[in-house]
């Protein structure tokens, strides 16, 4: 499952809380999650999971291992910045997006344009028009339980 969202969102914030809690719960049932392997919102859900005792895979954008939060289970260093985020949604099978910021969106519209669910907790709220009228495939959810729920559900 990826777990999306930005990187700067502050240790502590609704967003970061969330996020946590989404890696705990999905690493409970054994799912792994995978993410942009940074800080905020993707460092949470790794923490989340990491402390449940998952898997975390962070897919970074530089060419180091290490620039990836400590709470990666494994790393995919890509050097290929931003256009990481394309892997990050197709690794997957279903998206949550936590909050977020341009990253997000545009990992929210790569995840559609390829099929794959959102489940928006807190998150973009889109309206599209012709045939991404009511942005299909873009659920939202009002807490970290529903957004897990709701993804497995997706499965």
């Amino acid at each position: 499952m990826a777990v999306i969202g930005s990187a700067a969102c502050e240790p502590g914030s609704e967003p970061a809380l969330l996020a946590e809690e989404v890696g705990g719960r999905l690493a409970g049932v054994g799912v792994t999650v995978v993410c942009g392997g940074l800080t905020g919102v993707m460092e949470a859900a790794c923490r989340g999971a990491y402390e449940a005792g998952g898997t975390a895979i962070g897919i970074v954008p530089g060419n180091a291992t290490g620039e990836a939060n400590p709470y990666c289970t494994q790393v995919v260093a890509t050097g290929i910045g931003h256009a990481r985020n394309l892997a990050v949604v197709c690794s997957g099978e279903v998206v949550i997006a936590v909050g977020g910021e341009w990253g997000t969106l545009s990992e929210i519209g790569h995840a559609r344009a390829i099929g794959r669910p959102v489940i928006a907790l807190r998150s973009w709220g889109l309206t599209g028009r012709d045939r991404v009228e009511g942005a299909p495939g873009v659920i939202p959810a009002d807490s970290a339980h529903q957004a897990v729920e709701l993804a497995l559900d997706a499965l």
